[in-house]
């Protein structure tokens, strides 16, 4: 199991995926950590199989390519036999944004942000069908355990928020803005931006109390059952460092959409969620074609 560059067929655009070997961690941060919420205990001991995980946040470079079917036709490209493959363009897209998603802040090399968890999900089917191997979320677990990089300190660096500056964009430095990414250091498994920049949704529902009540320790994965909350972690440019922690949980609010002019609301993008990306994970274990169609099909809760 290898770290690699893949790249999206039929353009010259490249995503970076890292190696994440298999392993048990403690999820969640102990009571005496500064900045501790209630939502994250009591810590469990949480076992993760093995996958690879976005080096990056996936960036505008690469989603617009989903967003906008036009740009893969004019990319400069080395031709590929399946690029152009009926049931790879046929996947459902989003509408076109009513307003410059990025809100000035940069394209190319920065991280999307203000799209639903839908759409991150959508992407992530477009992604499979292009490349054919599965692409999703990560789900909470497996985002905390990629975060730590074998650590149980508030962060994937240690202790002291006082060196959080070289590692994340975050209220204490970002300026009012994202940044692009890859541009902190890494954490100790070569992951970036894993603290800041923009916060990640992930697969799960954000359940408060969810370490107290579920049982399962292996792969656990709230599945998502209602329209809010999702959970997402990180924290981003405009979070104060205690929200950064590896521990710290978020959640999606109704308010992330509140100036969507459409009736209803998009499925799609967030008007006031400038701060809200993604990265992608890949398991080691490729399911058969059966299991993604129904991971791709199976009933989800209206977004």
């Amino acid at each position: 199991m290898d770290s690699y560059v893949a790249t999206i067929p039929g353009t010259t655009v490249t995503f970076d995926m890292v190696a994440i070997p298999k392993g048990t961690f403690q999820m969640g941060s102990p009571a005496s950590e500064n900045g501790r919420n209630t939502d994250e205990g009591p810590a469990r001991t949480v076992a993760v199989d093995a996958f690879w995980m976005g080096k990056f946040e996936v960036t505008w470079d690469e989603y617009e390519l989903f967003v906008y079917a036009e740009l893969e036709k004019q990319a400069t490209v080395k031709k590929m036999p399946d690029a152009r493959h009926p049931l790879v363009d046929g996947v459902t897209r989003p509408t076109p944004p009513f307003m410059d998603m990025s809100f000035g802040m940069g394209k190319s090399g920065f991280p999307a942000v203000n799209m639903t968890q839908y759409a991150a999900l959508a992407y992530c089917k477009w992604l499979t069908a292009k490349t054919g191997k599965f692409h999703r979320l990560p789900t909470e677990a497996e985002w905390e355990y990629a975060c730590r990089a074998g650590t149980q300190t508030a962060y994937g660096f240690g202790s002291d928020a006082k060196q959080l500056g070289a590692y994340a964009w975050y209220l204490g430095n970002s300026g009012g803005k994202y940044h692009k990414v890859g541009t902190r250091k890494p954490n100790a498994w070569g992951l970036h931006d894993m603290h800041g920049n923009v916060a990640e949704w992930t697969l799960d529902q954000y359940v408060p109390d969810f370490y107290r009540t579920r049982t399962d320790t292996k792969n656990p994965w709230a599945k998502a059952t209602r329209l809010y909350p999702h959970a997402v972690r990180g924290g981003h440019w405009e979070a104060p460092a205690p929200a950064l922690r590896s521990a710290a949980r978020g959640q999606s609010r109704p308010e992330w959409k509140q100036r969507d002019p459409q009736i209803p609301k998009s499925d799609w993008w967030l008007t006031d969620a400038s701060f809200v990306g993604f990265r992608i994970v890949r398991p080691l274990k490729q399911p058969t074609a059966e299991q993604i169609e129904a991971y791709f099909t199976s009933p989800l809760p209206d977004y």
